[in-house]
């Protein structure tokens, strides 16, 4: 942290701050956004090399597929509202590497059954949750709109997602290739929303935060986009 800036400026959004500090702040949290995806992608690849992945696997399909589905709803919800209220560093990388650990657990299941029934599927859609994200990203920091006023909206579709996950356990239906593609559409706002915050509502020191909101939301696309492509085969 710049030492030279006062208190009240560092916590002022960089959006009011000069280029140089924009650029910093940017910088900062897509570097640690990108560490958070290494991060995740390591965890992952030593619980499915070392044969921890499977028992794990077994063990959550044990229970109804949508208790999971439901645990990663909440744990992304979590994790966006424990961005912005976070305020000092070493609370936002407890949180980032909370976050980051939880998401590789819960996402052991699909990824099992990703790479049992069809190969070749999770790097499918990796590639276009990275591309997607990147779209979307680039028109915010295009058109340097404000996307806020998609908050409202986004958090009453994870509570109808929520309600329709709580419904598919009790009443024992199936939420299929539709509420995938709503959920993917609600990732795509989430991105939208994420990204603009970054670029006119964070301040300075919340780049670890940031970096969190985003990952919350690349991994809400990724676990969709697989759920859909899985859903075709």
């Amino acid at each position: 942290m710049d030492q030279a800036y006062p208190l009240q400026q560092r916590t002022l959004p960089v959006a009011q701050r000069d280029v140089s500090v924009r650029g910093a702040f940017l910088v900062r949290t897509y570097q640690h956004l990108l560490g958070a995806i290494v991060a995740f992608t390591a965890i992952e690849v030593y619980l499915f090399k070392s044969g921890v992945a499977e028992t794990m696997a077994r063990a959550m399909l044990g229970t109804s597929w949508l208790l999971v589905l439901g645990g990663f709803v909440v744990v992304s919800w979590i994790a966006s509202s424990v961005a912005h209220r976070a305020a000092s560093l070493p609370a936002q990388y407890a949180a980032l590497g909370g976050f980051v650990l939880a998401e590789s657990i819960i996402f052991v299941p699909l990824l099992f059954i990703a790479q049992q029934a069809a190969p070749g599927v999770i790097q499918s859609a990796a590639v276009v949750t990275l591309a997607g994200s990147t779209a979307l990203s680039a028109i915010v920091f295009v058109t340097r709109k404000d996307f806020s006023f998609l908050g409202g909206l986004l958090r009453w579709g994870m509570i109808v997602a929520l309600g329709l996950i709580v419904a598919g356990v009790i009443f024992g239906f199936e939420l299929g290739t539709y509420f995938s593609i709503g959920m993917i559409a609600l990732a795509g706002g989430a991105i939208l929303y994420d990204t603009s915050k970054v670029l006119h509502h964070y301040p300075e020191d919340r780049y670890v935060g940031a970096a969190l909101e985003l990952f919350a939301s690349v991994a809400l696309l990724f676990w969709y986009v697989l759920r859909l492509f899985l859903s075709r085969r």
